[in-house]
């Protein structure tokens, strides 16, 4: 009788071509597998990892601050690439693809519904429909130009890149800060802020930049008022969220014993995810965006200097 007891199990894996020994309860079973790239960990340590993922994802995929970046930071410090490979973290913000979409559930059906009675009474004018098709024209420049550049290996994810785009992102932000009109709220989108924020969007296929965090540079650029720009921003992140998650499933399916602690991760990122957008959109009605312009700075610097000492690898 085969007895699976995932709590329980303890895995020594030698390269290669090797054997498995599970313990699991009073049975011990031993199976060939191609374990080239798989590192020995127990269940409860990939749950912890996952944890912390979940959270470092949540936390930072909707502030202005760049999740990409974080987490490559966090499995590089801790050493956790060699279990969490690329696909692995990317499909943990999952959780904050259904946190945003449950967030701002009302104002997708309102968009929905709206824009449905817009195409049928062909008023073009019509809110929901010019925010809709904004968010659609803001989506197609990252997704096309995402795919060149995955396709050509063209994705650099080093610390000095991360650096480099914090600090020139924080002075962005910085600018958008001290230039911006910010008067427009939401009911004063238009077609061509969907798409201009969408061109902004682009810059966060490198890491350091902030998907959150370049598309709120963009609209505070074009006068929207704070609480309105990240809103919106959220929005328009979904459908790019949901796509490059759903891409990375495929490779992610074919890990079988990473299930527990990825789904771990995605619950993670979920609960923290919903918490930031929360707390963000109340903390932008009253308050500007510089602390996060002072923190990309101060990433940006810490990383140069640990690079340039080297506790950290540039490339």
């Amino acid at each position: 009788m085969e007895l699976l007891q995932l709590t329980s199990d303890l895995l020594s894996v030698d390269p290669g071509w090797t054997s498995v020994t599970t313990v699991t309860g009073a049975l011990l079973v031993t199976t060939n597998v191609a374990a080239a790239n798989v590192p020995a960990f127990s269940l409860f340590e990939g749950i912890f990892q996952a944890i912390v993922l979940g959270l470092v994802q949540g936390i930072t995929e909707f502030l202005p601050i760049s999740s990409t970046a974080h987490l490559i930071i966090f499995t590089d410090v801790f050493h956790w690439k060699a279990v969490w490979s690329k696909a692995a973290v990317d499909a943990i913000q999952f959780g904050s693809v259904v946190a945003v979409v449950l967030y701002f559930w009302q104002d997708i059906r309102q968009l929905l519904v709206g824009g449905w009675t817009a195409l049928q009474q062909r008023d073009w004018q019509r809110e929901e429909w010019k925010i809709l098709v904004g968010i659609g024209a803001g989506t197609i420049p990252a997704l096309a130009v995402g795919f060149i550049l995955k396709q050509l290996n063209l994705l650099p994810e080093s610390a000095l890149v991360i650096a480099v785009m914090a600090i020139v992102m924080s002075l962005l932000l910085g600018l958008a800060e001290k230039i911006g009109i910010r008067k427009r709220g939401f009911d004063q989108l238009e077609v061509r802020d969907g798409f201009l924020v969408g061109l902004w969007q682009m810059i966060a296929l490198l890491p350091g930049a902030s998907r959150s965090g370049s598309t709120l540079t963009g609209a505070l650029f074009l006068g929207l008022e704070r609480s309105t720009a990240a809103r919106f921003s959220f929005l328009l992140g979904i459908p790019t969220l949901t796509i490059a998650t759903l891409v990375q499933a495929k490779d992610v399916l074919s890990v079988g014993n990473m299930m527990v602690p990825l789904l771990v991760g995605i619950v993670s990122s979920f609960i923290f995810s919903y918490l930031s957008i929360a707390w963000l959109l109340k903390f932008l009605q009253r308050n500007s965006n510089w602390v996060f312009v002072w923190y990309r700075l101060a990433l940006g610097a810490t990383l140069l200097g640990a690079i340039a000492l080297g506790w950290l690898k540039g490339t």
